[in-house]
């Protein structure tokens, strides 16, 4: 392809054309043109996140839109819109780009979100597809949940099983590789994990039942987003390792890989920081949602408990999926 953004035929085309529109507060949406959306959220917050997808290769689009949501979604507020800023390299061809606005567009169908807008264009500072959404939700004044409010006494919640994005993402991209390491029912689960990664009920369940902070889990692990709880917070905690939920595949593939899932980008689970959290374990498993506690925030020093001694969690490092990028 040529460089340079699409023409208005093709935008409408491969793009345009794929966008539907369901959201009520969207007033102003994406069109040829129009270079800004419009949300009437009268009188709640805006909760506005950005994130790019750049360890995948295979459905970008879909992560893409997932790992944005996620963090809206962390706030316990309601996602509304998206924008989405796809970069193609001149090998591209239209079919890839169609492929990625179809898993876009289909996600954003799954999660009830509108796409009102954003830019594409071919260019030689990318050697494949990089995408990058902004997602804008709306919440309640009261009911907004920050990362910082976790306090000393709280109990950590993991949501899920760690490690579902790492897993699927390298079951994916490679897949040639695990074959004899894995059945081919076990790749096929550990692939399919890609479709578990919304935290959005976790987000609403968990502002509803008195959560402190609220924290998907992606690059750096579990152990990278504990981190950052406790840095966010200025407290401390300490975890019990054997307590942490991990499927089998992703065992087998992090020990295959000499990875450690435990700092392996993990969208689809949340850590939660509630004072009783008995009642929301109970309304996450209503839903489906496996929900765990596995340790206890402190004053300070963040730990995690194996094999009996106390070993510090360090500050986040490159996610363990960059050693096979």
């Amino acid at each position: 392809m040529e460089i340079g953004k699409f023409s208005s035929e093709k935008l409408n085309e491969i793009i345009i054309s794929k966008i539907n529109h369901k959201r009520s507060e969207v007033v102003l949406s994406a069109s040829v043109g129009e270079d800004c959306a419009a949300i009437d959220l009268r009188d709640k917050l805006c909760v506005v996140s950005t994130d790019p997808i750049t360890g995948a290769v295979k459905d970008v689009g879909s992560l893409s839109v997932h790992v944005s949501v996620n963090d809206v979604a962390s706030m316990g507020a309601e996602p509304v819109g998206i924008l989405v800023t796809i970069l193609a390299p001149p090998s591209s061809d239209y079919s890839e780009i169609e492929e990625v606005v179809g898993q876009i567009s289909k996600t954003c169908d799954e999660l009830n979100l509108d796409i009102v807008g954003g830019h594409t264009e071919v260019t030689d500072a990318v050697n494949r597809i990089v995408v990058s959404t902004t997602v804008l939700g709306k919440c309640d004044r009261e009911k907004l949940v920050v990362t910082s409010g976790a306090k000393v006494g709280d109990s950590v919640i993991v949501t899920k099983h760690i490690a579902l994005e790492g897993t699927s993402i390298i079951a994916k991209d490679y897949e040639k590789d695990l074959k004899g390491i894995l059945t081919a029912n076990q790749i096929k689960s550990a692939k399919d994990l890609g479709q578990n990664l919304s935290v959005l009920t976790e987000g609403k369940e968990g502002a509803k039942y008195g959560a402190t902070s609220m924290h998907d889990i992606t690059e750096g692990g579990i152990y990278g987003g504990l981190y950052e709880v406790c840095q966010s917070a200025k407290v401390g905690s300490i975890i019990e390792k054997n307590l942490i939920p991990i499927l089998d595949e992703t065992k087998a593939i992090c020990e295959h890989f000499n990875l450690n899932p435990y700092r392996l980008i993990s969208s689809g689970s949340m850590l939660i920081t509630i004072k009783d959290p008995e009642e929301l374990i109970k309304s996450l498993k209503d839903r489906g949602v496996l929900a765990t506690v596995i340790g206890k925030i402190t004053d300070n020093g963040i730990y995690a408990v194996i094999d009996g001694k106390q070993n510090e969690i360090l500050s986040p490092m490159p996610d363990e999926l960059f050693k096979l990028v």
